[in-house]
């Protein structure tokens, strides 16, 4: 059946029809949730509420816009509900994480249960680059931290993020512009995986908790990050590890599970989780 008769089904109350287009873009849609909520049974949640609220409003889908940027918008409307309750992180949150962590010797203990049980519990440098990304982008204020994953990680265009936040394209594009110059200047201060001025070599350090026997050094080399840092500014420099990030689906990758546990950790010591064991786990792969 093509996509039109499909859309139709939809929209006259048929809810495989609706099923059947949301299934397209879903696994999308909480990758997108997970970054900006990072946290795994908050994106469950929202991704269904966002299925059910969709599909009770579909009749009134103008189709002005695809129905994937429509569902985003809904997703989008819900997440900033959740998010405008909680604070922005600081650009010190993962420096946080990782001294709870080394003070915490039960969760440093519960990070090596989860790299040696799980079958997502691996740890690798450029998975950790794009969640040092995810930290990093919640510094920015909601609607920047939006506009910036939209259009430089899903590739939404600038007219689509417009409809999704309600915005013109003038402001659209301001947002952008500050989210980078924000993301570029705080990676540039800490990510000492190309910036030996920086305060954060937490890439290396993990690699060598996680994969002793490897040469850190050689890892890090094999990235084109890293090989061609010295010959690009800052921004470029964000566009190399914007580009990675890309290539990266934080729910399902070979790290998914280590990270989740990662970022668990960072928002427990920034307050944003009253205790690191009171979390109920995510499914773990």
């Amino acid at each position: 059946m093509e996509t039109a008769q499909i859309l139709r089904n939809a929209m006259t109350g048929d809810i495989n029809a609706f099923q059947t287009l949301f299934a397209g873009f879903q696994n999308q849609l909480k990758s997108y949730l997970y970054r900006l909520l990072t946290d795994r049974n908050d994106v469950d949640d929202l991704t269904h509420d966002t299925f059910i609220r969709a599909f009770d409003k579909i009749a009134t889908f103008n189709q002005e816009s695809s129905l994937k940027t429509w569902v985003f918008t809904i997703a989008t409307n819900l997440a900033y509900d959740h998010l405008k309750k909680l604070k922005r992180w600081p650009a010190d949150a993962q420096d946080r994480g990782a001294r709870l962590a080394v003070g915490t010797p039960d969760i440093s203990n519960s990070f090596r249960v989860v790299h040696q049980a799980s079958n997502a519990g691996a740890y690798e440098i450029k998975e950790h680059i794009d969640f040092c990304f995810t930290c990093i982008s919640k510094t920015l204020p909601i609607e920047n931290q939006v506009a910036l994953i939209l259009k430089d990680i899903y590739d939404f265009p600038v007219k689509e993020i417009c409809l999704i936040l309600d915005k013109t394209e003038g402001v659209v594009k301001h947002l952008l512009n500050a989210s980078r110059e924000t993301m570029a200047n705080i990676f540039d201060n800490r990510c000492a995986l190309v910036n030996k001025k920086g305060a954060c070599d937490q890439c290396s350090q993990l690699n060598g908790i996680f994969n002793p026997k490897q040469n850190q050094q050689e890892q890090r080399m094999k990235l084109e990050l890293v090989k061609e840092s010295r010959k690009f500014n800052r921004m470029e420099l964000l566009n190399l590890r914007t580009l990675l990030v890309k290539a990266i689906d934080p729910l399902h990758s070979s790290g998914t599970d280590l990270q989740d546990i990662l970022m668990r950790c960072t928002r427990t010591a920034i307050g944003e989780v009253n205790n690191f064991f009171d979390v109920p786990n995510s499914k773990v792969h």
